[in-house]
């Protein structure tokens, strides 16, 4: 009997030995497991508050309820919605600050139902009416006689397009942004030097052919126009701007996060809120968002001024943007079947040779 006894105890205890190893075991897995989910979970916690104060603070108010070419107001989270990028050459060596010229101008159209993308780049040279001042002027012009609301109302003018939301980014933002990123991968067309974001000439030195470069760099290639055109101009930021986007959402960058976001919330200003922003991440998320890049056609036009200098301008072709026209209202469903059987085809096949799939 007492053999039994000791025999049941030995048992018992082995049972308990084995239980306390499973736990062990168990907890062994479990602990790093949850400390995983609980890191990540806080970076994320993390990054999206940062990203919402950066939002927040960036915010600046247009002084319109909508645009004046809407009848009601759009939601980016269904509808399809316009945005204008502004680049400015503003900085305190300059002594400009406040009263920039407008470098870069793009404006983005965004379709829903196709998520797709459209960028046309628009010349600062163009010669085109200013409301603000109340003559035609270049459209670099307007951001110095009245901001972005004045390159708003300027934009609208000429294109007849909506424009429902606009960002504005100085170059220290665009460099910082693509230092953050890690670099992004460009084609560069030609040798050529060029300064740096503190006007030091010939700093940046740059050969022909497909190549990673640094903020300074992609900067200098988005600037120069010394050996081509200002159309040529446009079409180098529209590269920057898909390559900069390619990099964006890539796996590799999610660690970059905060950097990014610290990057772009000091040098950027948007009527966008934060969950309008948050709206937009549709169209990455899909795998499946396709870019196309538009450019509008003219040609040199010089006019002589009050003091009798020749100062130049860039003379938009009309029937070219008429079609265009044509196409962004199409891509924003503002156009009725009618008009948009009469959009020329052949300049539509054209531009699709240049959709891109990131």
């Amino acid at each position: 009997m007492k053999k039994n006894n000791q025999a049941r105890s030995r048992a018992m205890k082995r049972q308990v030995k084995k239980r306390s190893r499973k736990r062990k075991l168990i907890l062994f897995i479990l602990v790093p497991i949850l400390l995983l989910v609980t890191a990540t979970s806080v970076y994320a916690l993390n990054m999206l508050n940062r990203a919402q104060t950066a939002v927040d603070n960036a915010y600046e108010d247009d002084g319109r309820d909508r645009s004046e070419l809407r009848d009601i107001d759009v939601d980016p989270g269904k509808d399809h919605v316009s945005i204008l990028f502004i680049g400015i050459d503003q900085s305190e060596h300059r002594d400009n600050e406040g009263n920039a010229l407008s470098d870069a101008l793009v404006l983005a159209t965004l379709n829903k139902d196709e998520n797709s993308v459209k960028l046309l780049s628009i010349p600062r040279d163009s010669y085109v009416y200013i409301p603000e001042v109340g003559y035609n002027d270049k459209i670099t012009h307007a951001h110095a006689r009245g901001g972005s609301r004045a390159t708003i109302d300027a934009v609208e003018g000429f294109l007849d397009i909506p424009v429902d939301y606009f960002v504005r980014l100085d170059f220290h933002a665009f460099v910082d942004v693509v230092d953050a990123l890690g670099g992004i991968n460009v084609d560069v067309p030609y040798e050529f030097t060029e300064m740096d974001s503190n006007d030091q000439k010939n700093t940046i030195h740059l050969f022909p052919g497909k190549q990673e470069v640094n903020g300074e760099e992609a900067l200098a290639l988005a600037r120069t126009r010394k050996l081509d055109s200002d159309i040529e101009r446009g079409r180098r930021q529209q590269m920057i701007m898909e390559s900069i986007l390619d990099k964006a959402v890539s796996i590799g960058s999610v660690n970059r996060l905060g950097n990014i976001i610290d990057a772009v919330g000091d040098n950027m200003a948007t009527n966008l809120t934060f969950n309008e922003m948050t709206s937009f991440i549709s169209y990455g998320i899909s795998g499946d968002l396709n870019v196309e890049t538009l450019n509008l056609e003219g040609s040199d036009l010089y006019l002589e001024n009050s003091v009798g200098q020749n100062i130049y301008y860039y003379q938009l072709d009309e029937p070219h943007l008429a079609e265009v026209k044509t196409i962004l209202k199409t891509h924003l469903d503002l156009m009725d079947k009618t008009e948009q059987f009469g959009t020329d085809n052949a300049y539509l096949e054209n531009q699709n040779e240049t959709n891109l799939t990131p």
